[in-house]
């Protein structure tokens, strides 16, 4: 992978009074005055940050003004991988940071906006917040959830997931949620792995203006969980029936919100991977590692606090959905949208934007993309001079996203495209408003982040591709899978390639300027939407339907260009492929997601695999994106040589092209 020694356009540089005025610029004078060093310039500010990890993480506990029910004993009491030790002794609680009051926040101010497609608006105040908190933790409570249990939730993007979340976190259980649009085996495969106690529901949701009734999917699950204490219905579409436990029912008796002294390693939500390699795993983060790590990335990388509003179109099965809650911790409004963001159109975002002068909105690579290829120029519809910045992920935000950014959104509005992973929740590479934005990179390693690229044989390499790794902690990295009592799952999915290193699975650049590029997943995920999903979930639902005897999916997406979903299948002598495509179509609508059902869909006479049986997703996907084949896999490592011509030609011959 080649070197590059041409730097890209400055699209934005922060003016002084955005330097002197952001919480950063006083956190390094706070953070210089302690290392006896002058940190006001970013790069040294980061050094410091990875070099004296106790002493940075101290210091942002210190800056935010985190509430230690009973003090730790030491800020970093080991800093192996996989095992270090935060903050032992430690006890605080995410739920009371998440409510407290924060110099220009009180009780009536506002803590969230929720907003669905439809334009039904609920404007919630803090104290109001902690009033449903409350009387949230008391209905969880009479059906037994204590420290430790497990509240499971399928709901939307909406003020109900974020009461649950809060709720609890507060009573020191576990909370988990999936999105309502996951079929009843994905909700299942995650869901079976915990246990939960109480399982929060919807019945249905609406997106892209119609209805999508999921009583029968949760049905299925509760089946498959026999635990449940209770399940509590949210009646979107009306279709429970009066004797369910009903939303309203959980919030009957008012309560106090309770803060439970929580270890700082204590589980705070288990996340899930996409399920790539099995099922997915269920990834345990900490109270006080996510704790942190927000109030740091939404504090002071993001450069949020009291009187901004923050808006990242998410779904809650995405880990930006997690992340967008964060903004409550420094103090930030928090915009709940609860729909299509092509709904009416694909200006939903920016009308939103404008209507409740958002100060930061973020979406997806892939949103900006149908943005620009339909012609949208939003600061000539709408009032966005209040916009101050405009996050993005999911997938590499090209130059052509970059500059329609800059030239139909706003040159005065910075562009955060950053990277990271529902395994940490948070962004390991991203911006700062202190950095200048390059076109096409990502402006900064986050702080306290020891990024690197490693070469194959583990040397770091700068402005050269390599593996993103990181070779020192972050607190808010899992404590553990869910079950994995010795930790070998853990180890295995972070730590097998460079012992004591965590890989993260992506290609990232290194620029000697401090910037960084992601290049690219180096392993598989199929992400349509914002809803990840891994291909072993996905062939566990095709390979089901009769008729299929073998199956390869590629997304033929590359940066900010959004492909279509490929299946190949091998089907059964016989078997009419009109009647199998519409079968599996169906399957993976009904048991994974809408937004993965394949667009095209290619007979084959085998699949590509390695000679130890692997499928070849990568191999096929970069070929399908452009690189030759011999490039893109060694025909010498296939079980059979022929097979992954033999699958490109009847690509080809169905007219099927990235």
């Amino acid at each position: 992978m080649s070197r590059t020694d041409v730097v890209p356009e400055v699209l934005w540089t922060p003016r002084p009074e955005r330097v002197e005025g952001a919480a950063i610029t006083a956190f390094a004078r706070l953070a210089g005055d302690r290392a006896g060093r002058d940190l006001t310039g970013y790069d040294d500010l980061w050094q410091w940050s990875v070099d004296d990890l106790g002493g940075f993480w101290t210091a942002v506990a210190d800056f935010f003004a985190v509430h230690w029910h009973t003090a730790p004993t030491a800020a970093l009491a080991d800093a192996r991988m996989p095992g270090a030790v935060w903050f032992p002794g430690g006890t605080l609680n995410y739920t009371e940071h998440a409510l407290a009051d924060r110099p220009g926040r009180g009780p009536d101010d506002l803590a969230v906006i929720a907003v669905d497609e439809s334009g039904a608006e609920q404007m919630i105040t803090l104290r109001r917040l902690r009033e449903l908190v409350g009387a949230a933790q008391a209905g969880l409570r009479r059906y037994g959830v204590g420290p430790g249990d497990r509240v499971a939730a399928l709901l939307p993007n909406a003020l109900p997931a974020l009461v649950g979340l809060l709720a609890t976190a507060g009573l020191g259980a576990v909370w988990s949620n999936c999105s309502p649009d996951f079929g009843a085996g994905a909700v299942i495969d995650r869901f079976a792995q915990i246990e939960p106690t109480v399982l929060l529901t919807v019945d249905g949701y609406r997106y892209g203006g119609k209805d999508y009734p999921v009583a029968d999917t949760v049905r299925r699950v509760q089946d498959a969980l026999p635990g449940l204490a209770a399940t509590v219905w949210l009646p979107v579409l009306s279709t429970t029936s009066d004797e369910a436990v009903r939303w309203t029912d959980l919030l009957a008796e008012p309560g106090p919100v309770i803060a439970e002294p929580i270890a700082f390693d204590a589980p705070l939500w288990v996340l899930w991977s996409s399920g790539t390699t099995g099922l997915p795993k269920p990834i345990v983060q900490s109270q006080g590692g996510i704790l942190l790590e927000h109030l740091k990335a939404v504090g002071l990388q993001c450069d949020l606090g009291p009187a901004d509003r923050f808006l990242w179109f998410s779904t809650t099965g995405w880990m930006m959905w997690n992340f967008l809650v964060g903004g409550l911790l420094t103090g930030a409004t928090v915009v709940l949208y609860d729909g299509s963001p092509a709904h009416p159109d694909l200006d939903a975002l920016w009308r939103l934007a404008e209507r409740h002068r958002v100060d930061y909105l973020g979406a997806s690579a892939a949103y900006v993309h149908s943005c620009r290829t339909a012609g949208l120029h939003p600061a000539e519809r709408y009032d966005l001079t209040g916009l101050r910045t405009f996050g993005s992920t999911g997938s590499p935000l090209g130059p052509d996203g970059f500059r329609w950014l800059h030239d139909r959104v706003g040159g005065h509005v910075q562009i955060a495209s950053i990277s990271g992973g529902t395994d940490v929740c948070t962004a390991f590479v991203g911006a700062a408003p202190t950095v200048p934005v390059w076109s096409a990179e990502i402006s900064c390693r986050a702080l306290g982040a020891r990024v690197e690229a490693f070469s194959p044989s583990g040397e770091a390499l700068i402005d050269e591709v390599g593996e993103l790794v990181l070779t020192a902690p972050l607190p808010s990295m899992p404590v553990g899978f869910w079950g994995d009592a010795d930790g070998s799952r853990l180890r295995e999915a972070y730590f097998a390639e460079y012992p004591g290193v965590w890989r993260h699975g992506d290609w990232i650049r290194l620029t000697s300027r401090g910037s960084c590029v992601i290049e690219g997943r180096s392993d598989s995920t199929l992400n349509r939407g914002g809803v990840r999903m891994g291909t072993a979930e996905f062939y566990r639902v095709v390979e089901a339907v009769d008729g299929v005897l073998d199956a390869l999916v590629v997304d033929t997406s590359s940066g900010a260009h959004y492909g279509q979903l490929v299946l190949f299948l091998v089907p059964a002598d016989g078997v009419d492929l009109d009647a199998l495509t519409a079968a599996v179509r169906a399957a993976v609508r009904q048991e994974l997601s809408p937004r993965h059902v394949p667009g095209a869909v290619v007979a084959v006479l085998v699949i590509p695999r390695t000679v130890n049986g692997k499928k070849c997703e990568v191999p096929v996907k970069r070929v399908q994106t452009g690189t030759p084949i011999d490039e893109a896999v060694s025909r010498d490592a296939l079980a059979d040589p022929d097979s992954l011509q033999a699958l490109l030609d009847a690509a080809r011959t169905a007219g099927v092209t990235a």
